[in-house]
């Protein structure tokens, strides 16, 4: 499999999955991975998937979270993190790495924000409502019988 055709594949991967896993890195160096929600899932979060559309080349990823959560002691401490998406019964799967960045943009917040999530946050200004950007810098892994690794080129 060539580079252009892992990176398609990958993509489809991305926009399909209804989870993603995420790994962060505690104060004692363990690793500690969780499902979140995949909002580049075409299915699930349709509005959200519309925002990566000039973003396919470089793998951008936004994740919501509680501020107070764990995962985000763990990123301030260490912003470096892995998200991993997969079909386990298809035997597809593709690891990104990158470094984890608050979004401060206060209208990206409210663009991904859905009115159910009022369960967990006031609003999309809540403070324990924090948005995260991730700008894979490399990507790994299979579709079916095949392997991949290619490197993203960093955001400019």
């Amino acid at each position: 499999m060539n580079e252009i055709e892992a990176k398609r594949l990958s993509l489809r991967l991305m926009e399909t999955t209804w989870a993603v896993y995420v790994t962060t890195v505690d104060e004692n160096g363990l690793p500690h991975t969780r499902a979140m929600d995949n909002w580049r899932s075409r299915e699930r979060f349709p509005r959200i998937a519309d925002v990566f559309k000039s973003n396919d080349d470089d793998f951008w990823i936004l994740l919501g979270t509680n501020t107070s959560s764990s995962k985000m002691a763990h990123i301030r401490m260490n912003p470096q993190v892995s998200v991993y998406y997969c079909e386990p019964k298809e035997f597809r799967g593709l690891a990104l790495s990158g470094t984890a960045e608050l979004v401060t943009d206060s209208r990206l917040k409210k663009e991904v924000w859905h009115d159910y999530w009022v369960a967990f946050y006031k609003s999309a200004d809540d403070p324990d409502y924090t948005v995260l950007s991730i700008h894979p810098t490399r990507a790994e892994g299979w579709w079916e019988n095949c392997r991949f690794r290619f490197d993203l080129n960093k955001r400019k």
